[in-house]
């Protein structure tokens, strides 16, 4: 039954309930946590093997152990385009963190411009698109850069395009949009082929303005037989004579360590000239001994979505328990619905709009960490407070149980407050 129509007397009587339920949550002195993408211990004893590749015995090729090398190791490369579905030669490979490659990006095109072009910073104010439901870390980057922010919304298919092209056409200080184009984060859904190709075709009024396409989820399927497909933006770019349009960013973050790893950012010939000709005074080589480990490691494309399989097989229990608990605890009530993702890291819950802040207030103060209601929009603005992050892997399946009874039953509290708030 719906909730809202419920009566007073009714709504009373389940609240009650779940506040009873909350308040022996609370007594259970709870530490869980669900805020963030992270993997779970099993996912990094997985790929502990890692560290056996390379050991004092080991035969390094020339070069490997000494300075140079600026874009990478060849063997690296190879398998960091093909999970690209793009060219060795366009690829440079970066240390742990694409993040940090694509703070050097955002760097760069402020400081020295895009081309030879103007500097950003030399516009005064210029802005990014940010398709919300977003990443929060995409939005810092941007804030701090000074860079205004332009939220535009996300369907099942990915940025509303009619949205975006209108933007782009008009204002020459649009300089960038944010995409996390598969698996999104936290939405989970992937870009159509048609968003692909209107991205990579549209007008823009500035002839600097650049795709920060942050592939992070790539090969990140939960599932072999439904795992989602996404078209190569490099295809669809030279399709439409935009080459020159996106930067493309990837890591091992999730594959391997998230914290000694390594990524890569993948551009046109153009592009690249111009991201190494800043670079080489930035840096002489990044770390080509765990480059090569995870040469060595990795092998080739098959064997590490062979890894990755392995992965999924931990990972895809914890995002169905999660899927379950919503399922069992709120269908049919009318207070929230959620993305069901076949793949990546995150599930996107949208609750009763005014609720969110409330959800994550209860869960707090019960022991529950979740991510700070408002952090998917720019600004950590959501207009309709509505939006929160589910991120199912780091916990341990019991944990994680625990962690969905006790999410379910605040976000009952918060939305029958409200109904009766509203009722009354």
């Amino acid at each position: 039954m719906l909730l809202k129509d419920m009566s007073v007397n009714e709504l009373e009587n389940v609240l009650k309930d779940e506040k009873k339920k909350y308040d022996d949550f609370k007594k259970d002195g709870l530490k869980l946590d669900i805020s963030r993408g992270k993997p779970s211990r099993d996912q990094l004893e997985l790929v502990m093997p890692l560290l056996d590749e390379v050991t004092s015995d080991t035969k390094f090729p020339d070069g490997y152990r000494n300075y140079g090398m600026l874009e990478g190791i060849s063997e690296l490369k190879k398998i960091f385009a093909d999970i690209l579905e793009t060219d060795p030669e366009s690829i440079i490979i970066g240390g742990s963190s694409s993040l940090n490659l694509m703070y050097d990006q955002i760097q760069r095109c402020m400081q020295f411009g895009v081309l030879g072009g103007k500097p950003w910073n030399k516009y005064g104010k210029i802005k990014f698109l940010c398709p919300v439901p977003g990443y929060d870390r995409h939005f810092a980057i941007t804030e701090h850069f000074g860079i205004e922010m332009i939220a535009v919304p996300m369907d099942e298919h990915g940025p509303i395009m009619d949205i975006v092209e209108t933007l782009v056409k008009e204002d020459e200080t649009i300089k960038g949009i944010w995409c996390v184009p598969k698996y999104s984060n936290p939405t989970g859904i992937t870009y159509s082929d048609e968003v692909v190709d209107r991205l990579a075709s549209m007008e823009t009024k500035a002839d600097d303005f650049r795709i920060f396409w942050d592939n992070a989820y790539v090969i990140h399927d939960l599932y072999d037989d439904k795992s989602d497909s996404l078209k190569n933006i490099f295809t669809a770019l030279r399709e439409f004579g935009n080459e020159d349009r996106a930067y493309v960013f990837t890591s091992t973050a999730k594959i391997t360590f998230p914290g000694a790893g390594v990524s890569c950012i993948a551009a046109s010939e153009n592009n690249k000239k111009d991201i190494l000709s800043h670079m080489q005074f930035q840096t002489i080589c990044n770390n080509k001994i765990v480059q090569y480990m995870h040469a060595l490691y990795l092998k080739d494309l098959d064997n590490t979505k062979y890894i990755m399989r392995r992965h999924a097989e931990i990972s895809r229990p914890k995002f169905e328990a999660v899927l379950a608990s919503l399922r069992c605890g709120l269908d049919g009530l009318g207070i929230a619905d959620w993305t069901e993702p076949n793949g990546g890291y995150f599930i996107s819950f949208n609750v009763l709009d005014g609720c969110a802040k409330k959800v994550w207030t209860l869960c707090k103060e019960a022991g529950l960490t979740i991510t700070t209601a408002g952090a998917t929009y720019p600004y950590g603005i959501d207009d309709r407070d509505a939006n929160i992050r589910i991120a199912p892997t780091f916990t341990t399946s019991a944990e994680l149980d625990v962690a969905c009874e006790l999410f379910v039953c605040c976000v009952k509290i918060a939305c029958i407050e409200k109904l009766l708030f509203e009722k009354k």
